[in-house]
């Protein structure tokens, strides 16, 4: 628990592989970015998560319907993320 270091890797390594293999607007790159910027909103580092979130909200709403519960998660994510700053 706690090894956020380690969890920021593999998230980053993950990315990489992503954007070499998906397009740029591809949903499952908006999962990277979602869940690199949690592990920076669990260290407290709200101003690096926040920009990883509203990346992932363009993706999203770019590739998924307007109705996909999937927004409404990073939305919420991005209130939750501005309240902390």
């Amino acid at each position: 628990m706690g090894e956020y270091s380690k969890a920021l890797e593999f998230y980053e390594k993950s990315l990489k592989i992503r954007e070499i293999s998906l397009p740029p607007n591809h949903p499952n790159l908006a999962t990277s970015y979602n869940n690199i910027a949690g592990v920076y909103k669990s260290m407290g580092e709200y101003s690096k998560a926040l920009p990883l979130l509203e990346k992932a909200l363009d993706i999203l709403r770019k590739s998924l319907p307007s109705t996909h519960p999937n927004i409404k998660i990073v939305m919420n994510a991005i209130d939750v993320v501005k309240e902390m700053l």
